[in-house]
């Protein structure tokens, strides 16, 4: 019985489900076609971009972690990308527990202000998506036999624009709103989400420096570009002539899939969205397939060795931290104002 309630074991479940559908009709002779096209000069570019994806990340965070401890850049970097793994490797929100958990233990950061950067990474991550995709719309025109995936970017825009809107402006309403449709029905579902919005203001906060505003919202802008140059490198490699946009529709789609991790590491949910998306461009299901394995790979070794080098000079234990924290939801630590429930003196 404590198997069927352990998340990670249904995350499993899930992911392998998902990669089953998704490999089925995948045959030798579709890896050996595809394998004889692969331009490496494109292939290595997209592993350097997918690198400086996550530094862009890091070096966001270390921004952030300046308000309270300065830390030499390959420290922060490394550090940052351990508690990705953590992130990879425990479902839902268990890995962000895992993350505040390694972060006050190691580098001796309060659990208060950990919390508060994860807010931060969520806000900054929201605001500059929606840049983004107001300038990708802006700068490139899509053709017109995929019109309608631009329609579909241009509806994701405005619903987070009016999402943000709503949280920022109108917040006592909203949570009104929500005490009387949702509490009645699903009252921990209503707990929850008003934890987070109340942690999502929270966080503006924090934000007194324009020093640290506008650098932390300049590296989420990077982030997105190299990411979606990492998408189009890799468009490039296996030979799919598709433009630019294409690549950031591709990046887009899988981000907003993937916000909320449901299995391990994103396994299967990562090649479903990836593949799904590249159907809009009338790519084959193998191809798109074997593209978004690839893709997921790609995103995973900086992360994994950055934060393996981390996480062996440190002689930190993941099997540890997960089994303290893998039946822990960040949101049951924090109050219903929106702070962190946690004893700072014994931080």
């Amino acid at each position: 019985m404590a198997l069927l309630k352990n998340k990670q074991f249904w995350g499993s479940i899930i992911a392998v489900a998902l990669l089953i559908f998704c490999v089925k009709d995948i045959r030798i002779e579709d890896m050996k076609a595809l394998s004889t096209k692969v331009d490496y000069f494109y292939l290595i570019l997209s592993v350097i971009f997918s690198f400086a994806f996550v530094l862009t990340k890091g070096f966001r965070w270390k921004l952030m972690l300046s308000q309270q401890k300065p830390m030499q850049t390959w420290r922060a970097l490394s550090l940052y990308s351990a508690g990705q793994i953590l992130n990879i490797v425990m479902p839902m929100l268990t890995g962000q527990v895992g993350r505040m958990f390694l972060f006050s233990k190691n580098e001796g950061l309060k659990k208060s202000f950990i919390f508060s950067t994860i807010v931060l990474e969520i806000l900054f991550d929201s605001l500059s998506l929606i840049l983004f995709l107001l300038l990708t719309s802006i700068a490139f025109v899509f053709p017109e036999k995929y019109r309608y995936v631009s329609y579909i970017i241009a509806s994701i825009t405005f619903v987070l624009i009016v999402i943000l809107y709503l949280i920022l402006h109108y917040q006592h309403n909203l949570e009104n709103g929500m005490k009387k449709r949702l509490k009645p029905r699903w009252p921990s579902f209503y707990i929850g989400l008003k934890k987070f919005i109340r942690s999502f203001v929270k966080g503006i906060n924090l934000l007194k420096s324009s020093q640290h505003f506008f650098g932390s919202l300049g590296y989420s802008i990077a982030s997105w570009i190299t990411h979606t140059l990492v998408v189009y490198f890799l468009l490039k490699a296996f030979g799919f002539e598709l433009p630019f946009a294409a690549a950031a529709t591709i990046m887009i789609i899988n981000t907003l899939a993937l916000m909320i991790p449901i299995t391990p590491g994103n396994a299967g949910t990562f090649e479903v969205a990836v593949s799904s998306s590249l159907a809009a461009f009338s790519v084959g299901r193998a191809d798109a397939v074997l593209f978004a394995l690839t893709l997921h790979i790609l995103d995973l070794i900086p992360i994994s060795i950055l934060g393996y080098i981390y996480l062996h000079m440190e002689k930190v234990s993941i099997r540890e931290i997960k089994a303290k924290h893998e039946d822990e939801n960040m949101f049951d630590k924090v109050s219903e104002d929106g702070t962190l429930v946690e004893n700072e003196e014994k931080e």
